[in-house]
């Protein structure tokens, strides 16, 4: 499959490890504060498969991890046998997702091709197709990857993009109640990349995050502030 993106080396996105970032193209979501906005429309270079692996090979005993992102990276079936490739050159792997495409992620996990799951809870129910700039968003599609994920024994975070535009206090207690058994949530504050599908996308203050924080703490085991 081809990538739109190679980061050769980071300690952010996949904590814990010295890893390598690739990003997917294309995305089923529209979400107007997305900061990959270049890469949901595919407008940036190619980098093939064989240039990915080739250059992880070259990096054995100096990355020990790699961080598959996007886009949506379950769009692509060939996603699957690109993760077992990276897995039989003795890699972990951490997977970015925005959980809509439950089948794909039930596989991953059944085959053991990833180590951790980072899924992106857009917004409470309500406000999810608004969020991700659809007219429609399969709810149920999305629910059953967080039960799933809740479920599974694999290390994984739920995390939300918190924006004035899109989010309330009381929205960020809902997605709290929906997921509140599961044991890593955080909060992101909107970060403006320059490259957005929307306009006059703004973030929240410390102090209003704060509160949401605290607000989710009714329900959520942990929520904490990621970026700040």
């Amino acid at each position: 499959m081809d990538f739109y993106g190679l980061q050769k080396m980071t300690l952010l996105d996949f904590p814990g490890h010295v890893a390598a970032t690739v990003f997917t193209g294309g995305c089923n979501f529209r979400c107007p504060f997305c900061h990959n906005a270049l890469l949901v429309n595919v407008e940036t270079d190619v980098i093939t498969e064989n240039e990915i692996l080739d250059f992880l090979s070259k990096r054995k005993g100096i990355l020990d991890g790699v961080a598959i992102t996007g886009g949506e990276p379950l769009m692509h079936a060939e996603i699957i046998p690109f993760m077992q490739k990276v897995r039989d050159m003795g890699f972990m792997i951490k997977l970015d997702t925005n959980g809509s495409f439950p089948e794909r992620l039930k596989e991953i996990v059944r085959l053991r091709l990833c180590d951790c799951v980072a899924m992106d809870i857009k917004n409470c129910k309500e406000k999810y197709a608004e969020t991700c700039g659809l007219e429609r968003a399969d709810i149920d599609k999305i629910s059953e990857s967080v039960d799933f994920l809740i479920g599974s024994g694999i290390d994984f975070e739920f995390r939300t993009t918190v924006v004035r535009n899109f989010h309330s206090t009381e929205d960020i207690e809902k997605i709290a109640q929906w997921i509140g058994k599961a044991p890593k949530y955080f909060l992101q504050n909107f970060v403006d990349s320059g490259a957005l599908l929307g306009e006059n996308i703004e973030g929240v203050s410390k102090e209003e995050l704060e509160k949401m924080r605290e607000s989710a703490l009714k329900w959520a085991k942990s929520c904490e502030i990621r970026g700040i």
